[in-house]
C-alpha cells in the first residue's frame, strides 16, 4: 500500500475525493472544489504530503486567473468603491488586532504567541515573518500552527455558510450587482426616429457629428420605404426614418436632435444584413474603430460592442479587445470578407497560448522580488502579490506588439480550478500534519483563541459593510477573504456566483491588506 502514499498518486487520490465530496448538497448547500482542502487535511493527519512545488504553482496559476478576470473591472472598482474596500479591510484588521490583545491580558497568554495567533488566525504567513523576523521567537510559529488550521478551515465555512445565515439571497445580491453595472454601463436601446429638424435636413452625418454630440450610433436608414446603411458622408433627408442604438438617456437627447420617435418599422435589407463578430484575430486588438480598415474599405457601421458582459456604445475612439463581440450592418456581399479580417473563431478564443501567460507570471515573480523598507525590515509584495499586481495591469493593457495577454473565459476558468487544486492539496496536507499535535501539546484554549481572533473580525466586517457601507453581499465576501489574504476562501465564494464581484474586490482590498498585516504584526510584537 506504500503507493498511495506516493506523492502523485495520494494528489489524485485527494483530488477525486475532495471533488466527489464537494459535490454532495445538504439542504441546496455544498462545498464544490474547497472540498479539496478537507479531504487533504485528512491525508495529512496521516502523513501524506506533498512537495512544496504544488503550492508555488497552485498559486501562480490562480492568482494569474484571478487577475486577468477582475483586471478589465478593478480599475473602475477601485475608483468607485476602493474606499469602501480599503475601509473595511481596516475594520477587519483592527477588530482582529484589538481581540489578540484582549484575549492576551485575559488568558495570559504569551506575547510571541499571541502575535503568532493572530497571523495564524488569519492565514497570513508574510506576518509570520514579520513577526519572526523581528522577534527571533519560537514561541510565533507555535502560535501560527494553532491557529492557523482553523484559520483555513473557519473562513471558508464562514463565507459558504454566512448568505444562509444572514438570509441573503445570491441571485438577488448577482442582480443588485448587474444593476450597479448598468448604472456604469445603462442598457443599450434600439428605437426609431423621423427626420423632421430643419437645422439637419441636408447635411451628412460627419458634419452633424451625431455619434459624438449624442453617444448614439445610427445603424439604418429607411428613405422611400427602402432600407440603406448609413455612412459618415450620407445626408439626412426630411422623412427619413433613422434606426439608433444608445442608452434611454441619450436617445432622448437624440430625439431632440433629429426629431420624434416613431413606431415605423424598418425591414431587413436583402443587400445589407446586421451580424455579430467574435474578435479573435490579433490583427485587430488595440486599433480604434476609427483605426479599422474593415469599416471603410467594406461599407460597415459597427452599432455596438458587447465585452465582460456588457452592451456598450462604441465610438471612433473605442479600442477593440480579444474576445470582443461586435454588432455591425454591412453590404451581404462584404459579410464573408468582415468575418475573416475579424476572425470570428471561438475555437481561436478557447485555445490556451501559454507564452504571454508564461511572460506574465515571470514579470509577476520579478515584481515580487522588489523590495521597499518597512519599519525594521524590507517588504516585498512575494509571488502571490507580484503575481497578482502583474495580471490585473498587463489584462487592463490588453496587448503589446503581437503579444494578448487577455484569455478567454474559458481558459481563464481552467487555469484557476488547476491552480486551486493543486494549492489546497498542499496546504490542507500541511496543516493536517499539525493540527493534531498541536492540539494535544498546547490544549484547546489556545485554539479556541485562535478561533475567535479569526471569526469576530468576519462578523464584525459583515454587520459593517451590510449596515453601514451598504455593499453588495459578493463584494463583501470577497472583500472578507482578500483583507484576510485568504485564497482558499475566495475559492470557496467563486462558486456562489456567476459574475466577477468576489475577484474585483479581493484584488482591490489584497495588497493594502497585505501591507497592513505586516505592520500589525510587527506591532504586536512590540507591545
Amino acid at each position: 500500500m506504500d503507493f498511495l502514499t506516493t506523492d502523485y498518486i495520494a494528489f489524485f487520490i485527494i483530488v477525486a475525493l475532495g471533488m466527489a465530496l464537494g459535490r454532495v448538497k445538504v439542504k441546496g448547500l455544498s462545498l464544490d472544489i474547497s472540498a479539496v482542502i478537507f479531504v487533504a487535511i485528512l491525508f495529512g493527519h496521516f502523513g501524506v504530503s506533498l512537495p512544496a512545488i504544488f503550492q508555488q504553482i497552485g498559486l501562480i496559476l490562480f492568482m494569474f486567473s484571478v487577475g486577468m478576470q477582475a483586471g478589465p473591472g478593478f480599475f473602475s472598482a477601485f475608483r468607485s468603491k476602493g474606499l469602501h474596500f480599503i475601509l473595511l479591510a481596516i475594520v477587519i484588521i483592527a477588530t482582529g488586532m484589538v481581540t489578540t490583545l484582549m484575549l492576551r491580558y485575559l488568558l495570559n497568554i504569551d506575547g510571541d504567541i499571541a502575535t503568532g495567533l493572530f497571523t495564524g488566525a488569519i492565514t497570513s504567513p508574510s506576518g509570520l515573518a514579520a513577526a519572526v523576523e523581528v522577534s527571533g521567537s519560537p514561541l510565533v510559529p507555535i502560535g501560527f500552527g494553532l491557529a492557523y488550521p482553523f484559520g483555513i478551515i473557519g473562513i471558508i465555512l464562514f463565507v459558504r455558510l454566512s448568505p444562509r445565515l444572514m438570509g441573503v439571497s445570491i441571485p438577488g445580491e448577482e442582480k443588485r450587482y448587474e444593476s450597479d453595472m448598468y448604472a456604469d454601463y445603462p442598457e443599450l436601446l434600439y428605437r426609431n426616429f423621423r427626420v423632421e429638424n430643419p437645422n439637419i435636413i441636408g447635411k451628412s452625418l460627419s458634419e452633424l457629428g451625431i455619434r459624438k454630440v449624442t453617444h448614439t450610433n445610427i445603424s439604418k436608414i429607411l428613405r422611400n420605404n427602402t432600407p440603406i446603411t448609413p455612412t459618415s458622408k450620407t445626408v439626412l433627408e426630411k422623412g427619413d426614418v433613422v434606426r439608433a442604438a444608445g442608452t434611454a438617456e441619450d436617445l432622448n437627447t437624440l430625439s431632440y436632435f433629429i426629431g420624434s420617435e416613431t413606431e415605423k418599422k424598418i425591414p431587413e435589407s436583402k443587400k445589407y444584413v446586421v451580424k455579430s463578430f467574435l474578435i479573435s484575430n490579433r490583427d485587430n486588438i488595440g486599433h480604434t474603430i476609427a483605426e479599422s480598415a474593415f469599416l471603410h474599405n467594406y461599407n460597415a457601421t459597427v452599432t455596438s460592442i458587447r465585452r465582460s458582459g456588457i452592451d456598450i456604445i462604441p465610438s471612433a475612439g473605442t479600442r477593440l479587445r480579444f474576445g470582443d463581440k461586435v454588432t455591425l450592418s454591412a453590404p451581404d456581399e462584404n459579410i464573408h470578407k468582415i468575418g475573416k479580417i475579424l476572425g470570428d473563431s471561438r475555437e481561436e478564443l478557447d485555445e490556451i497560448d501559454f507564452l504571454p501567460i508564461a511572460v506574465g507570471v515571470l514579470v509577476g515573480v520579478f515584481i515580487g522580488q522588489i523590495t521597499f523598507p518597512l519599519g525594521k525590515m524590507d517588504f516585498s509584495l512575494g509571488l502571490t502579490g507580484g503575481v497578482l499586481f502583474s495580471s490585473l495591469v498587463l489584462s487592463k493593457i490588453g496587448k503589446t506588439g503581437r503579444i494578448v495577454w487577455n484569455v478567454s473565459g474559458t481558459t481563464n476558468q481552467y487555469l484557476r480550478k488547476l491552480g486551486l487544486i493543486f494549492f489546497l492539496t498542499y496546504i490542507g496536507t500541511e496543516a493536517g500534519q499539525m493540527i493534531w499535535a498541536t492540539i494535544k501539546e498546547h490544549g484547546y484554549q489556545m485554539i479556541l483563541a485562535g478561533a475567535v481572533i479569526s471569526l469576530l473580525p468576519m462578523i464584525v466586517a459583515v454587520i459593517f459593510g451590510r449596515k453601514v457601507l451598504k455593499l453588495n453581499f459578493l463584494s463583501l465576501l470577497g472583500a472578507i477573504t482578500g483583507s484576510m489574504t485568504s485564497t482558499p476562501a475566495l475559492s470557496a465564494v467563486e462558486p456562489l456566483t456567476k459574475t466577477n464581484a468576489p475577484q474585483e474586490a479581493y484584488a482591490a482590498v489584497y495588497p493594502f491588506s497585505l501591507v497592513i498585516i505586516i505592520v500589525i504584526s510587527q506591532l504586536l510584537i512590540a507591545i
